[in-house]
This record gives structure tokens, C-alpha cells and sequence, in this order.
């Protein structure tokens, strides 16, 4: 069964515990609502890291991406998204651009991203990996919790209970 929950009533229930991202994302992928723990890489218009973190097996996980904000080369097309769907991941957030957005449409994956770009990344495998990274007023933490649906991004610092 498909855990339901809004990110607004996780804030209503939750109050102050919850960080609320700030940055506003545009949805990509075809699954509206995701969470997970979170897994984390940084960097800067090279998306090998990503493409080799999405290849393995994600077990409902979501990985936050801080591209800096570059909206310059894609970090995530359609063949890695695929990928990361296949290998059971629950999402991906990316402080960045993506491509391929027709096809992103339809894998049910979640997918948030700042805009689209059909440039290529760069695949010299630059970046740091399950480190802390910082955007829209709040901390990605490995192993914490993020929560995404139309209304925002919500990060807590454990599993939340949500209604069944």
C-alpha cells in the first residue's frame, strides 16, 4: 500500500521539527508524491556521480543532488531516471537542471528540479558523496528523511508516522 501524505499537513502536525525548503522546484518526474531517506552528492555540472549512485540499488531511498544551482548541463536525463526506477530509488531532488523532460513525464519516479537543459553533463566522476549539503534554507542529511509532493519539500530528522 502507497503511503498517502501531504507535505502541508506534515508541517500542520509537526511544526518546528520540520525544515521546509525554500527553493521552489519544478516536478519532472511521473510520480507526484515521494520520500525516503535521504542520500546526498555534490557537484558542479558532472553527473557521473549521479549516474553511478542511481545504478545501484536505492531500496525507496531519495537522493538529493546540489548542483549548485547550475542550470548550465543536465545532471539527470531519461536513461539514468530509468535506471534509478528500475533499481527501486523513490526519488531524486536536484539543485540543478535535468533533460529529456517528455520522458521523465513518464517514469514513475519522483523528480524535482530547478528547470531543463539539453546540454550534457560533464563525466569525469567530480563530487562528494553521503556529505551534508545546504539549499533553500535547510540541510540534506544522509540518513535523514525528506518528504516532496506539489506543495513542497519537507526534511525531518527521523521517519515520520504518516496516516494510513
Amino acid at each position: 500500500m502507497t503511503e498517502v501524505f501531504a507535505t502541508a499537513d506534515l508541517i500542520d502536525n509537526h511544526g518546528e521539527v520540520l525544515g521546509s525548503c525554500e527553493t521552489q522546484f519544478q516536478a519532472y518526474g511521473g510520480r507526484d508524491a515521494f520520500h525516503g531517506p535521504i542520500a546526498t552528492i555534490k557537484c558542479h555540472e558532472d553527473n557521473a556521480l549521479v549516474k553511478e549512485q542511481l545504478n545501484q540499488p536505492g531500496e525507496g531511498w531519495v537522493l538529493v543532488v546540489d548542483g549548485g544551482g547550475s542550470l548550465r548541463t543536465a545532471l539527470l536525463g531519461d536513461q539514468v531516471a530509468k535506471a534509478a526506477f528500475d533499481n527501486g530509488w523513490a526519488g531524486v531532488i536536484i539543485h540543478g537542471a535535468v533533460r529529456d523532460v517528455t520522458e521523465l513525464a513518464k517514469i514513475d519516479l519522483g523528480i524535482k528540479a530547478l528547470g531543463s537543459n539539453p546540454r550534457k553533463s560533464g563525466k569525469t566522476g567530480a563530487g562528494f558523496l553521503d556529505i551534508p549539503v545546504a539549499f533553500g534554507n535547510v540541510l540534506f542529511t544522509p540518513e535523514a528523511w525528506v518528504y516532496s509532493d506539489q506543495d513542497g519539500v519537507v526534511i525531518s530528522d527521523e521517519k515520520l508516522d504518516l496516516p494510513v
